[in-house]
């Protein structure tokens, strides 16, 4: 999980195999905040083939600009409604970080109404354009845009629960971050899992699993806090001018590899990553953020919850019915 040679990669750019070889990627969303850092990043990857980058303003630019970076690799800009079927057709993956950022003071509910009609719209385009396609929601709130993406594809008949993906990889570098920062190790040592959603209270670190952690009770509900709540320390910093685009970018990015290895036949790529999910079925929750398997069908194996310590199981009942009601509140859209 978290592969230190996937982040190692995508700062030195290394490219193991020709581009006739590698998978077509769309960006939508390419212009934004996230979209552009993410576009750098993914046209640097060894594991992308050509880049498609679709907004609805912008992407020429975008494209030209890192179409002179000397990978392998074409990028496109396609601009508008009109051409997102081109920027589509024939993409292995689409990873989606379209619709209008945090703002100060906004909760990822307060995006609620803007985003997810965006998202329903690039999911109806998905569905003709690349149905069999691996689809990686960045797009907040993840807890319901995922679910409205889920229930496009299943109106269109081309829902496959195995290649739909909310991004929380963001959450787990926050948690590694952080929780190095603390216990004065090398953060590569480690390898913090996530649970639950992607907004605020529903993203549960279990902070227990980390190997001979030494963290007090303050720590403990310090360090949490401060993972589930990392965007708001960024929208501050930036004085209302931004949210969390770099970071979040890098983490895309680091996802989108990791999905694409495994895609390519690399074993035991395990990330935490927002699927449709039994984990907590029996709570009413059906997409949850756990430890999966990826393989070359997306999703090859959901794994089972880690143990969660008591201040852990604590946190998860009572932010469950929360995320249960993050998920129906993006379904009920979807219908």
């Amino acid at each position: 999980m978290f592969s230190r040679t996937a982040a190692v990669n995508l700062v030195r750019g290394i490219r193991h195999m020709s581009t006739t070889n590698l998978p077509k990627v769309a960006v939508v969303g390419a212009a934004g905040g996230i979209g552009q850092p993410l576009s750098l990043l993914l046209k640097n990857s060894p594991v992308v083939g050509d880049l498609s980058l679709y907004d609805i303003v912008g992407t020429p630019g975008v494209a030209a600009d890192v179409g002179h970076i000397n990978s392998e690799g074409s990028a496109t800009g396609y601009v508008g409604q009109e051409q997102i079927h081109d920027a589509l057709a024939g993409c292995k993956a689409v990873v989606i970080p379209a619709g209008v950022p945090r703002k100060p003071g906004m909760t990822r509910d307060d995006l609620f109404n803007t985003n997810a009609s965006i998202v329903q719209g690039i999911a109806n385009a998905c569905a003709e354009a690349c149905p069999d396609a691996f689809f990686l929601i960045i797009s907040n709130p993840v807890n319901s845009t995922v679910p409205i993406f889920a229930e496009a594809l299943k109106k269109a008949g081309k829902y496959d629960p195995k290649k739909l993906f909310g991004v929380t990889t963001l959450d787990v570098t926050r948690a590694n971050t952080f929780c190095a920062e603390a216990l004065g190790r090398p953060v590569a040592d480690l390898n913090v899992q996530v649970l639950g959603g992607h907004a605020g209270t529903t993203i549960l670190p279990v902070l227990s699993g980390i190997p001979a952690q030494t963290f007090t009770d303050e720590q403990i509900a310090s360090l949490t806090h401060r993972i589930q709540f990392g965007g708001d320390e960024v929208v501050q910093a930036k004085d209302g001018a931004g949210s969390a685009t770099l970071s979040m970018a890098y983490a895309g990015a680091v996802f989108t590899e990791r999905l694409l290895e495994a895609a390519a036949g690399k074993p035991d790529v395990v990330e935490c990553t927002y699927v449709q999910s039994p984990v907590a079925e029996k709570d009413g929750c059906e997409f949850f953020s756990s430890p999966v398997r990826l393989g070359p069908n997306g999703v090859e194996e959901i794994l089972p919850m880690p143990a969660l310590s008591a201040v852990e199981q604590a946190n998860y009942d009572s932010m469950i019915g929360d995320l249960k009601t993050q998920i129906q509140k993006g379904k009920d859209f979807g219908n």
